[in-house]
């Protein structure tokens, strides 16, 4: 995976597919931002969806193997750990909060 896929002249950037994995990472933990605004655009409050969780980790494990394997730095796995747990945290409060209301939702319907 460190292989060279491709070299960008001029600017003396070589891309393997550990790079690619980077910055896959960095597009989606960037892009969460779009999601959360428009979510909150929509609902007129500030609002955090589901989706936003899902990127953020995808994002920061992405980073975080990029890290690991394809570079070998302990920094930017360290400022990709708390993330990454966070998003899991809240991504799984807001699964089981969601079970939680449906479950109540069912009660009151029957």
């Amino acid at each position: 995976m460190d292989r060279t896929l491709f070299e960008v002249p001029g600017l003396g950037l070589t891309v393997t597919l550990w790079k690619v994995i980077g910055y896959f990472g960095v597009a989606v933990f960037g892009s969460r931002w779009l999601v959360q605004v428009f979510a909150t655009h929509k609902a007129k409050k500030v609002t955090m969806p589901r989706l936003f969780w899902y990127m953020s980790l995808t994002g920061s494990l992405c980073l975080i193997s990029y890290f690991i394997w394809g570079k070998n730095d302990s920094v930017g796995i360290l400022s990709n750990l708390f993330p990454a747990t966070i998003a899991f945290y809240n991504l799984i409060t807001d699964i089981r909060h969601a079970k939680v209301q449906k479950a109540e939702a069912q009660e009151i319907g029957e």
